[in-house]
């Protein structure tokens, strides 16, 4: 196994199910300027077994919920997906815009990052933050 591989094809890529990832698809593209590189939809025509997109540099992975294969809805509590970006107001403004919601104000934090938190319609935290340029 090769170490240290960066990229699409190394890293760790989230891959999270969702309720309508056509839906989140659009939604993300609109919100954070995802890119979609695949889209392979489920046999009932209805859903998508596959979405690949590119947001930020990065790949996440997504697909709507099967429940028949024992993959069905459960909340994303337990995670948050971070952007660190160099304009972390514009990409906030544009996520409001889209449709998310604040669960945490953006404003400069005590380890100096301007930094905040929202959820998307699916039910997913996110986090944006910019590093503050070093004084000196």
């Amino acid at each position: 196994m090769e170490e240290g591989k960066v990229g699409p094809d190394g890293g760790v890529v989230p891959h999270i199910s969702l309720d309508g990832a056509a839906r989140a698809s659009d939604f993300y593209q609109r919100a954070f300027g995802a890119r979609e590189l695949a889209r392979m939809p489920a046999e009932d025509g209805k859903r998508l077994i596959h979405c690949h997109l590119e947001i930020n540099g990065g790949s996440l992975m997504i697909n709507d919920h099967f429940p028949e294969y024992g993959y069905g809805p459960q909340p994303s509590n337990n995670f948050t997906m971070h952007l660190q970006v160099d304009d972390v107001d514009s990409w906030w403004n544009r996520a409001l815009a889209a449709g998310a919601e604040v669960t945490m104000k953006l404003e400069k934090q005590f380890w100096g990052d301007r930094y905040g938190q929202l959820r998307d319609p699916f039910g997913v935290h996110w986090s944006l933050g910019q590093s503050e340029p070093a004084q000196g």
